[in-house]
């Protein structure tokens, strides 16, 4: 389970970079670059700016002069985008608490909440951006074909790629993770009447966790040290 758990810790922190990558890129949405060889020929636009380029390499960017003028789809991809940032990053802390290769935690019943919390972090943050990012290519899809739009129009730029994989290496840790705790709380002890050598008059009950000794629950009086020795090497 460990070994699951760090795979669900690796895709999620991945998820995580994917998500920040594709929040801070300005290449949300892009025209075509096929246009012309000499002027301007392509625009690129994200969350929080507006660029232009050229054939020679040349980019200028200036972000979004007010917010309240935003459209409204983009405001909302903005909340979901930082949503989803804080959940993974949350969800990452969260992850390392709980894994079982860690020794902060508490015990394995807590450190297994733990890491199901942080599953939960990390399949939202997911969902967030699958809906940021879903939500403005369908407005890009929506314009692109619609022929009464006579604005220009764009194409599907890198950053929506990178946040649709990000999301899903997300959900995916997440679930993972999630999963990785089941054993946790399906187990459970049981009581082992171990036999004693002759001349011992002394019946010892332990109780068994996994395969280990975790408590005495019982011993009798005058239980001298061979006889519990001999008990201990019957195991």
């Amino acid at each position: 389970m460990s070994c699951l758990q760090i795979v669900a810790f690796v895709s999620g922190l991945a998820g995580l970079g994917a998500t920040i990558g594709a929040t801070v890129s300005n290449e949300w949405r892009a025209t075509s670059r096929a246009s012309s060889v000499i002027t301007a020929t392509w625009v690129l636009q994200g969350l929080w700016n507006n660029c232009a380029g050229n054939a020679i390499g040349a980019l200028h960017c200036r972000p979004h002069h007010t917010i309240l003028q935003l459209q409204g789809y983009i405001q909302a991809c903005r909340g979901l985008m930082i949503a989803a940032v804080c959940l993974g990053f949350f969800g990452s802390i969260f992850a390392l608490i709980g894994m079982k290769c860690t020794k902060i935690g508490g015990p394995d019943k807590t450190k297994a909440k733990i890491a199901c919390f942080a599953g939960v972090n990390f399949i939202l943050s997911g969902l967030c951006s699958l809906t940021a990012c879903s939500l403005y290519a369908h407005q890009i899809t929506s314009e692109f074909f619609d022929p009464m739009y006579l604005a220009q129009k764009y194409e599907l730029g890198a950053a929506l790629f990178i946040g649709w994989g990000g999301s899903v290496l997300c959900i995916l840790g997440g679930c993972i993770l999630c999963f990785s705790i089941a054993g946790s709380f399906s187990k459970r002890g049981h009581l082992q009447t171990i036999a004693t050598p002759p001349g011992c008059s002394t019946l010892i009950r332990m109780c068994m966790c996994d395969g280990f000794e975790c408590k005495i629950l019982s011993v009798k009086e005058n239980l001298d040290l061979q006889c519990l020795l001999y008990a201990k090497l019957q195991r």
